[in-house]
């Protein structure tokens, strides 16, 4: 599967990776990646694709309520 960003979508984009900063979780799998020099970990459980974090082959959305409602 590969992530294809376009049009107006790209500011939403931009939003998840600033308020993935803050969770919790997606620092510690990052940091996790980082100390292996992974893209993949867990057998694919996790993923970084194009700046996007992918967990089980779907986008990562940040636990922010107004961004998750933002995103549907």
């Amino acid at each position: 599967m590969e992530v294809v960003v376009e049009g107006p979508e790209i500011m939403l984009v931009e939003k998840i990776k600033r308020i993935r900063e803050k969770d919790e979780e997606a620092v510690r799998v990052v940091e996790e990646m980082k100390k292996v020099r992974v893209k993949i970990l867990r057998s694919n459980e996790w993923k970084i694709e194009r700046e996007l974090m992918l967990k089980e082959e779907k986008i990562y959305i940040p636990k922010d309520k107004e961004l998750r409602l933002e995103v549907i």
